[in-house]
């Protein structure tokens, strides 16, 4: 084997081996020559007699049995969320920790992504840095605020299903978000104007188990005089955020991202284009939403829950 062809390490522990034999025909001197212990020296011995150069080589320090790794079924389940829910190590431990009693540190998560190279979300994942930081506010009473908001929706279909013949129906998917408990009721419409705007009014203040003090909403066509009248009506306060500013109505418009993520993105080759079955699979969603799903912003808690939190702390002794 060619010198060049050993790696630098190598070299060096060879030229330790043969400084003994050609120069001084003494361990210690040639120990303390090159700066190593003497056991150093006779494992690189012993390795070299048994191996050959291959012997010198750097060896993995991995243990041989790693009784407290994670189990194989853990990592699965860390690389199923983060694959097709593309959780971030915080939300993949709440799920592991509320669905299978699993406590794992969100550092222990990060790290088992990271050893499986999937420590970066896709870019359209990814958080976007921001030279101003917008303060995250939090209302302390259920029903304070509730925000309102329209999200366009293109009719579901699968890939190999046929198009329909002629005009496809539209959907709008009207969402509503308490502030302080996160809770969400949410209804498809085919139309998007001030008299569905009504109804969904109508259907939010029936879904909701607390009274309604303010209606948010931004300057949009469907949440006009005829609407904002309509909510006055029922002794509700009615406030409009500032023109071109989303970010005032930030958790309606970020729970619409979540349902791109967790709801739109899933339904691979469901065919929807009819309004009943469309809300019947959204309100499944909905359930799932309040009732089942770990919340960020909520330390992990479902919205139900904050809201019981919030009720029995409201509640005197």
């Amino acid at each position: 084997m060619s010198q060049p062809s050993l790696d630098r390490q190598v070299r060096r522990r060879l030229a330790v081996l043969r400084h003994v034999e050609e120069v001084t025909g003494n361990v210690a001197m040639t120990c303390r020559y090159f700066g190593i212990s003497r056991p150093t020296y006779y494992t690189w011995l012993r390795r070299y007699e048994a191996e050959g150069v291959d012997g010198l080589r750097e060896r993995s320090k991995r243990p041989r049995t790693s009784p407290n790794a994670t189990q194989a079924g853990v990592v699965e389940k860390i690389v199923h969320l983060r694959q097709n829910y593309h959780f971030g190590p915080g939300k993949i431990q709440m799920y592991l920790k509320r669905y299978h009693n699993i406590q794992l540190s969100r550092s222990g998560v990060w790290r088992i992504l990271n050893r499986l190279d999937m420590g970066r979300l896709p870019a359209s994942q990814r958080y976007k840095r921001r030279d101003l930081r917008w303060k995250r506010y939090e209302k302390q009473r259920p029903g304070h605020r509730v925000q309102i908001d329209v999200k366009f929706v293109e009719p579901l279909t699968s890939a190999g299903a046929p198009k329909p013949v002629g005009k496809r129906g539209k959907f709008y998917q009207y969402t509503a978000i308490d502030d302080c408990t996160r809770l969400r009721v949410l209804k498809i419409y085919p139309r998007n104007n001030q008299k569905t705007a009504v109804q969904f009014l109508d259907h939010v203040l029936a879904q909701l188990p607390f009274a309604v003090e303010v209606i948010q909403t931004d300057n949009g066509a469907e949440f006009q005089s005829a609407f904002h009248w309509h909510v006055q009506d029922k002794g509700i306060q009615h406030v409009y955020i500032k023109p071109r500013t989303p970010r005032l109505n930030g958790k309606v418009e970020r729970s619409h991202r979540i349902d791109a993520e967790e709801f739109y993105r899933l339904l691979d080759g469901v065919v929807i284009d009819d309004t009943n079955i469309f809300n019947a699979r959204l309100q499944e969603w909905q359930d799932y939403y309040n009732y089942h799903r770990p919340h960020g912003g909520l330390d992990g808690q479902t919205p139900y829950e904050r809201l019981l939190q919030k009720t029995q702390a409201q509640t005197p002794a």
